[in-house]
């Protein structure tokens, strides 16, 4: 089964003190947990966007830690400032995780008090899921946070070179989204599975 794709407070508290650890450190890759198992495909793509994508979770997972999220939440949260009330369904779907992934981070969000849930008017077994003054409180340092993500994902890159980092990262998402979807929708069907690949 996939791992989920948000709120792993298993993995976001080692992360964070990761983050502190290696922000002392001169070396950048060692500050991601690079370790010498790419040896000489260090500067491979596959390595490489391994090594980038866990500094980006490890310092998130550091500065949203400062208030009181997980990595993942902030999309949860965004989702709901963006939209308004939604319910727990829908949610999962525009963040883009499954409705087991969604009912933990809701459950950890409402224990914060960030959000709060009630039944559907016309239909009790659904949830709704809205922002709480609290929550609402939280939007100004959510937006901080991914502020300064951005500063220092592009420092030493020109306004040029984010651009086009953005343009090219767009493309290797959408290279690679339809085939996580179509991965996840063979799961529990391992020879599917083999045979996709």
């Amino acid at each position: 089964m996939a791992e989920p794709l948000i709120d792993e407070e298993r993995d976001a508290t080692g992360e964070r003190a990761a983050a502190r650890e290696g922000a002392a450190d001169g070396d950048p890759a060692e500050a991601c947990g690079a370790t010498p198992g790419c040896g000489e495909y260090d500067s491979d793509l596959n390595c490489l966007m391994a090594n980038a994508t866990r500094g980006h979770r490890v310092l998130l997972a550091s500065l949203l830690g400062e208030i009181d999220l997980y990595p993942g939440q902030e999309r949860v949260m965004g989702a709901l400032w963006d939209n308004g009330p939604q319910s727990q369904n829908s949610l999962a779907r525009i963040v883009g995780v499954d409705v087991s992934t969604m009912t933990k981070t809701l459950q950890r969000l409402e224990r914060s008090g960030f959000v709060s849930r009630r039944p559907h008017p016309a239909n009790r077994r659904i949830s709704i899921v809205d922002v709480t003054p609290r929550g609402h409180a939280l939007r100004p340092e959510v937006d901080r946070v991914l502020a300064e993500m951005h500063r220092r994902m592009t420092r030493g890159l020109t306004a040029e070179q984010t651009d086009e980092l953005l343009v090219l990262l767009s493309v290797v998402r959408n290279n690679l989204c339809p085939e996580v979807r179509a991965v996840k929708s063979l799961e529990g069907h391992p020879a599917d599975v083999a045979r996709a690949g």
